[in-house]
């Protein structure tokens, strides 16, 4: 049986929900000619299609380009050819090709959509508005639509609207996953934490949510007591939320006789090691019998959650004595002595919904390192190739992801550090957990757990948030950050 490892945390949908791959392209034009074989425009596109959703993006890009070699301006071969750069990364293309697609035949509500979304993920946001918006008033049933309006709603700070469209879609389909999750993000943002949690419990039931686990055979845990019976408690999110909610691992321990976890391997020096886990397994093949079963992550539902009633013992991680001082002897023969030692992280995992919008090229924080006298160092595993360039630019920063084989050695880095300043990603958690200062830029539209408009956090005290005033727009937090690292370093 496989690993288990860190699932990719539901939501922060990019796509409209439901409709990767689709033209719809009921409405042919007259007279097209055959592509290939006696082969039409459409019997072609149904090939290139099913390419597309089986992920044989080379196979449905070269059939929509041969569709369009033979009809230049065919607007369900343009639409479907837009969906495939976006699902390549390209996403530039992506857009101009949707909108030839609308220019050439307007009407068609999921082409809207898709724009919609793609304007949205980068950065477009008033098209991204009118798109939406346009999808909905052609089709004002369709409850992928509502939700993906509702998120573009959210970047544009008009909740109430947002908010309007997520009933709307519920009351069209009750049981859709992906609104009742964004409904739970609004809520949780919004510090509204009864009726939040209950609806982040849906996260399960969405496409990333439902292959975070396997088919259990013991049953959910509800919170009882189990004073006769082994639980297992499963880390089924990224490392970020895992090491959010590992605080109430304990309070799970004083409910059962026995409890053991499982996870990633990386993450078991520091969860291993939490007061009550009895057994640490990353296989599932290795997990042994258990009365219940519980996912980290609805632990904070299950524990009655409410602003005020964050369990708070900072910090609740903590790092091998050796290892720390492994890494101090480390950094002190490759640091200049005497100044402040910062660490930084700048990009999260590729993989991750909402990576795009909160990840940076290292060059972006170059104004840090001329904030005033320190040395850095680089929290990043791995460097990216592209920013391997820039680091000179950070006096002291050197490549150590080959030295951080797990959590355990990376939260013994931090230890040693005065500092970390990164990106929302699972550093952030790490260095807030250990209680170590921590400043984070923080993109628009942030993350729930980040509240709103808010420059601490209510998870963790040492943290200190630089929020982006406009969608990926990093100057203006930046420049504050810098400011502020400025008057900490005494320039």
């Amino acid at each position: 049986m496989s690993a288990i490892k860190a699932g990719q945390r539901p939501g922060g949908n990019e796509m409209p929900s439901g409709t990767a791959a689709t033209t719809q392209a009921a409405t042919k034009p007259a007279a097209v000619p055959d592509v290939a074989g006696g082969e039409t425009a459409e019997q072609a596109l149904v090939r290139a299609q099913a390419a597309a959703q089986a992920k044989r993006l080379n196979e449905a890009a070269g059939i929509c380009a041969d569709v369009l070699s033979t009809v230049p301006d065919h607007p369900a071969a343009l639409a479907l050819q837009g969906i495939i750069a976006a699902m390549s990364g390209d996403l530039d293309r992506s857009v101009g090709l949707l909108r030839r697609a609308i220019n050439v035949r307007p009407g068609n509500a999921t082409w809207y959509a898709h724009l919609s979304s793609l304007c949205r993920m980068t950065y477009r946001i008033e098209e991204a508005l009118a798109m939406g918006q346009e999808a909905v008033r052609l089709d004002p049933n369709n409850a992928e639509h509502l939700v993906n309006l509702s998120l573009i709603l959210m970047d544009a700070d008009d909740r109430e609207r947002a908010r309007i469209c997520l009933l709307r879609a519920l009351g069209l389909k009750h049981d859709h996953a992906d609104a009742h999750l964004a409904l739970a993000q609004a809520l949780l943002a919004q510090g509204d934490f009864d009726p939040g949690w209950l609806e982040y419990e849906w996260r399960n039931m969405t496409e990333a949510g439902k292959v975070t686990m396997p088919a259990m055979t013991s049953a959910p845990w509800n919170g009882m007591r189990i004073p006769n019976g082994r639980l297992l408690l499963v880390g089924d999110q990224g490392y970020g939320d895992t090491i959010q909610f590992a605080r109430y691992i304990p309070l799970v321990a004083e409910r059962c006789q026995e409890l053991i976890m499982g996870c990633s391997a990386e993450m078991e020096p520091l969860l291993s090691k939490i007061p009550g886990v009895a057994g640490y397994f990353h296989r599932w093949d290795d997990v042994p019998n258990h009365a219940v079963h519980c996912r980290l992550s609805s632990l904070p539902y299950l524990f009655h959650t409410r602003v005020g009633s964050i369990p708070a013992q900072i910090p609740y991680l903590k790092a091998d004595p050796a290892r720390i001082a492994h890494w101090r002897t480390r950094l002190d023969a490759m640091l200049p002595a005497g100044r402040k030692r910062i660490g930084l992280a700048w990009t999260g995992r590729p993989t991750h919904p909402n990576d795009r919008r909160r990840s940076v090229p290292l060059s972006l924080l170059s104004p840090i390192a001329a904030a005033g006298p320190a040395a850095f160092v680089s929290l990043q595993k791995p460097v990216p190739s592209g920013d391997t360039a820039a680091m000179p630019l950070f006096p002291g920063m050197t490549d150590l992801s080959g030295e951080m084989t797990d959590f355990g050695e990376t939260a013994a880095l931090v230890e040693n550090l005065d500092l970390v300043v990164t990106v929302d990603t699972g550093t952030a958690h790490l260095a807030g957990a250990l209680g170590k200062p921590v400043w984070i830029l923080i993109p628009k539209a942030a993350d729930w757990r980040w509240l709103l408009n808010r420059d601490d956090s209510l998870w963790y005290p040492s943290a200190r948030l630089f929020r982006q005033q406009r969608p990926g727009a990093w100057d203006e937090p930046l420049g504050r950050l810098t400011a502020a690292l400025s008057i900490e370093l005494g320039r």
